[in-house]
């Protein structure tokens, strides 16, 4: 891989906001580099996992502490006209709770020290084309599970010794074989979120004659963290309701579970607030790094355009910590400088 080009596709992403494309950034270099020669970069070899870490290793070394976090979770961007393929297709969005065309991200956000850097992803790739029986409409399907791909990223991070102390992750992957994969394989903890039908034994020997009961049944009345046994695992782990107040004065209701025993509902709480840094990740690769924003068309100049997109967050991520400020305000104050610029040459245009 061009290192050189690399760089410079993602300060073009940061820098710019408008499509990014191969033309508009031959551009912007006064024509050094040809549209041509950004095309063959795009599509020469695919761009992956593998080659983030390589990109990243050396600044996550300089954050990296025994008391990070590393956050699981997956987004869509949606791409409802462009044309579909094995990664710009249909898949189910549990926000909205509706299928969405687009693609679908999943990543691994280390956070130590108040920085977060993307260390790992993953583009859920539907290759198997299939046709529903009852139906008969046409369908795809991945050759690998969402949390199939978490584990395989907790492998790669424990393989590229990395420092971490716990994995976070919503509902969507706080399944027992995750659980487990952290806890016994990894010898790390976790604290994920349980959907309110989980089932619980308070005892292990209530576990043992098979006596469970939903999560949201437990007596929550003193407001402190159980110790319990979830169907499913061999192990005992700490439960805890969260409480909290939405935006609209509703009140919201976290089910938060841990391997770490030694810890309390505060404690809980407090490092969980952490995986909401993924929120913001995805909120900036889709705002600030153009995630959506280039007219590729094949399979492999799609996904190296997120590659790149990715990358480029993290060096955003980077500069506004050096710099003391959010991304969007930082992305904010080069494009005033910017329109400062244009506004300038207008001037001097008009008395010329």
């Amino acid at each position: 891989m061009n290192r050189d080009f690399v760089e410079l596709y993602t300060d073009y992403l940061i820098s710019s906001y408008g499509q990014a494309t191969a033309t508009g950034l031959s551009a912007l270099v006064d024509g050094q580099i040809s549209h041509d020669k950004i095309t063959r970069f795009l599509s020469k070899e695919d761009f992956i996992s593998k080659d983030l870490w390589a990109f990243v290793k050396k600044d996550v070394r300089k954050i990296e502490d025994e008391d990070a976090v590393l956050i699981f979770d997956d987004t869509i961007q949606e791409k409802k006209y462009s044309q579909e393929n094995e990664m710009i297709c249909w898949h189910y969005d549990h926000c909205s709770g509706k299928n969405v065309k687009g693609i679908n991200l999943m990543n691994c956000l280390y956070h130590s020290k108040g920085v977060s850097l993307p260390i790992a992803f993953e583009l859920v790739k539907k290759p198997i084309v299939f046709s529903n029986i009852k139906t008969k409409k046409t369908k795809r399907k991945s050759t690998r599970t969402k949390n199939e791909m978490l584990r395989d990223m907790i492998r790669t991070c424990q393989q590229n010794q990395v420092k971490w102390k716990y994995a976070l992750a919503d509902t969507w992957f706080s399944s027992a074989e995750n659980m487990a994969y952290v806890a016994k394989k990894c010898k790390k903890h976790f604290i994920f979120v349980l959907k309110c039908n989980r089932l619980v034994a308070l005892t292990k020997n209530d576990k043992l004659n098979g006596k469970f009961q939903r999560i949201d049944e437990l007596d929550w009345s003193k407001e402190v963290p159980i110790e319990g046994w979830i169907k499913g695992l061999d192990f005992p782990v700490l439960l805890h309701r969260q409480v909290f107040t939405n935006k609209d004065d509703s009140i919201g209701i976290l089910y938060l579970v841990s391997n770490d025993l030694n810890l309390d509902g505060s404690n809980m709480e407090t490092i969980y607030k952490k995986r909401w840094k993924v929120e913001v990740f995805h909120k900036e690769i889709k705002s600030n790094t153009g995630l959506a924003k280039s007219p590729t068309h094949t399979v492999r100049t799609q996904s190296n355009h997120i590659f790149l997109s990715i990358y480029a967050t993290a060096k955003l991520s980077l500069l506004s910590a050096k710099h003391k400020m959010n991304s969007f305000a930082l992305r904010s104050k080069i494009y005033l400088l910017a329109i400062k610029k244009a506004f300038q040459i207008t001037q001097e245009l008009k008395h010329a």
